[in-house]
């Protein structure tokens, strides 16, 4: 009996584990090989963060570490092997410590009550919930004067500003923020938009995204623990990719609604030319501006709770 880290092969013992564990489970999906085949082939995949309990030969339990993000996943054992859970989840606790990591975070359905109930147990603090929304473009407002609007496209020049604004919300440090604006592989830089002062200060940021091979948002579960693609305080997360995406952020939270409205016309103009029938939100519910905002222009689908400990 022993514990050991990942090996080629593990895909199918892993989605196996995970099905035996978790099928009775409100809103449960069948995990396949090819699901953690798509995991394992990240760049940013690290073996050593994947940890296996093994009883005569045979994996019965696994538990996760993504140390890029600092989320941790529950520990998984099959029927009868549930002693394992403990010393599988104290293997990533010491992996993430031995990282340098200070923090770890841990993301499932609101209604999986015997897994948060795991965590509360083990010290971890429900510290928000990412809420969902959708809006249909005709239910949105009008601006009038919208070409009047003082709205330009994101420049380099603009990331400080920017890292400034998202302080307590934006997930990576400014130093990241660069690459992630203008190297991302799944959106362009020119999918931003910056609302400015008359001096050309950045005061308010939006993203809208369009894709056709991207998630309908009225199709997805929106009580399942997935970070939306392009919402702003999903930096750096494992993200699904749902068409029609806006997020926003502002520098002073008094001008949320008129900047917000703004950014929202403009957005929701460029991506309802396409192929985008709903437009799609997610923020944290710690954040009273971006919630007001969301509530009143779109509709709450369904929120998912995220739990921190620090290490």
């Amino acid at each position: 009996m022993s514990i050991r880290t990942f090996q080629p092969g593990d895909e199918v013992v892993q989605a196996a584990v995970f099905n035996a564990a978790a099928y009775r489970l409100p809103g449960f999906k069948a995990a396949t090989a090819e699901d953690v085949r798509r995991r394992v082939r990240s760049r940013q995949f690290d073996p050593t963060s994947r940890f296996y309990a093994e009883e005569k030969g045979q994996v019965v339990g696994y538990c996760v570490l993504e140390p890029e993000q600092g989320r941790v996943s529950f520990p998984w054992c099959k029927q009868g092997c549930e002693s394992w859970a403990e010393p599988l989840f104290e293997a990533v606790l010491q992996s993430a410590r031995m990282r340098g990591l200070t923090s770890v975070f841990a993301a499932y359905r609101g209604d999986w009550q015997p897994v948060w109930q795991f965590f509360t147990d083990r010290g971890f603090r429900r510290v928000r919930e990412m809420i969902n929304y959708y809006a249909d473009p005709v239910d949105l407002p009008t601006l009038i004067s919208r070409s009047k609007l003082p709205i330009s496209r994101l420049q380099r020049e603009d990331v400080p500003a920017i890292a400034a604004m998202g302080r307590g919300i934006i997930r990576l440090p400014e130093s990241k923020l660069e690459n992630y604006f203008f190297a991302n592989p799944y959106f362009p830089a020119e999918a931003f938009l910056l609302l400015r002062t008359p001096s050309g200060v950045p005061k308010a940021i939006a993203i809208g995204l369009e894709s056709s091979t991207y998630a309908d948002v009225k199709m997805i579960d929106p009580l399942a623990p997935c970070f939306r693609l392009g919402a702003f305080g999903t930096e750096g997360l494992n993200t699904k990719r749902v068409n029609g995406l806006f997020s926003f952020l502002v520098a002073d939270p008094a001008e949320a609604l008129t900047a917000g409205l703004a950014l929202l016309s403009e957005a929701s103009q460029e991506m309802t030319e396409g192929t985008v029938n709903a437009l799609a939100a997610q923020c944290p519910s710690d954040v009273p501006y971006l919630v007001n905002f969301y509530t009143r222009y779109f509709k709450e689908q369904g929120r998912f709770p995220v739990w921190e400990k620090t290490l």
